[in-house]
């Protein structure tokens, strides 16, 4: 029963994170800005970040479920 909604978030979290790194290597690719009003480093390093922890933790929900 409760395997449901962590079936749903794991899904959720995997496909934002998998979809953030993805953006984040296509605006890298065509060296556009990856943040507006941000520095490319910072942004660069947050959005890896964020989306890699987005991805694990939806790796761990659909792993637990």
């Amino acid at each position: 029963m409760e395997s449901g909604p962590a079936l749903f978030s794991g899904a959720a979290f995997t496909l934002f994170g998998g979809g953030l790194l993805l953006w984040l290597v296509a605006r890298l690719g065509f060296h556009a800005p990856v943040a507006h009003g941000v520095g490319r480093p910072l942004a660069v390093t947050m959005t890896a970040l964020f989306g890699t922890l987005f991805l694990a933790v939806g790796g761990w929900l659909l792993s637990a479920a």
